[in-house]
């Protein structure tokens, strides 16, 4: 699916944008919208600058591209894994991290083959401000021996919390083809009081809605939530479950981090 970017518009377009949702909104659930041109129909208002830089088209992917990347694997069938990773693996490496001092940040690197886990990893920026939950799993991927580990390629890349500037970069030079996020940019700036990933694309690229290509030439991407979404009615409940405990799980993490943060005995780093 193509839809183009509401950043693309000249000034005349924009005047006929009022009312309608923005590509951002679309993809997080403001309802079952038709996607044709710009998306139609919709009460929010878009503040667009008054010379909105040149963008390409972006796209979502399709269920023929998951497919692809899953390895012809079935929706409930990875949404149930990756779950479980998050659950088991990356949950308590994260806890016993914020206690540490860090962000609430994790990722995870499963093989293709067979969805076994690779590496599973969360933040260090108490060491270096850089080392975020995705990037310490990419460092930790690559310190793997080569004749040890799978082509990155070959792997899904999991995060708890849609991946950040640095970490879109991380992935894309670290040469995954795809990536899978639980917790989108606003879950990180209103409940876990974190907004420095959507204030820097606004700030750097001019994009306060913390759009980007869910599916471009490097990789295709997708929320979890909006996965779940998509099954039939009665297969969402035991998921959208899961996720709410996981909310409630993250939640008490940050709240860890975020006394230890007002304490002043966080991370001595220069975004907290």
């Amino acid at each position: 699916m193509e839809v183009r970017s509401c950043c693309s518009l000249t000034s005349t377009e924009t005047e006929k944008t009022e009312g309608q949702v923005s590509r951002r909104n679309f993809l997080h659930g403001t309802g079952a919208l038709t996607a044709a041109g710009l998306l139609a129909a919709g009460s929010t208002n878009i503040a667009h600058a008054a010379s909105p830089p040149g963008c390409s088209v972006w796209q979502k992917p399709t269920d023929a591209d998951f497919h692809e990347v899953t390895r012809g694997r079935d929706k409930p069938e990875v949404i149930d894994h990756i779950l479980a990773v998050l659950e088991n693996e990356v949950v308590p490496k994260t806890m016993r991290g914020v206690k540490a001092g860090n962000k609430l940040f994790g990722a995870a690197v499963l093989d293709k083959h067979d969805l076994s886990t690779v590496i599973a990893e969360t933040n260090a920026e108490t060491g270096n401000p850089l080392m975020h939950g995705e990037v310490t799993a990419i460092f930790a991927f690559y310190d793997l021996p080569k004749d040890k580990r799978p082509a990155p390629q070959d792997t899904l890349f999991i995060a708890t919390h849609e991946p950040c500037p640095l970490c879109l970069s991380s992935i894309t030079w670290g040469g995954f083809d795809n990536f899978f996020y639980l917790f989108t940019y606003e879950d990180s700036r209103d409940a876990y009081g974190i907004p420095h990933d959507i204030v820097m694309l606004d700030e750097i690229f001019r994009d306060p809605e913390g759009s980007y290509s869910e599916k471009n030439k490097f990789w295709s991407s997708w929320g979890i939530r909006d996965l779940i979404a998509t099954l039939p009615a009665d297969e969402q409940p035991p998921f959208t479950k899961r996720v709410e405990a996981l909310r409630v799980t993250y939640a008490e993490m940050s709240d860890i981090y975020q006394k230890a943060k007002a304490a002043g005995k966080g991370a001595d780093v220069p975004l907290k």
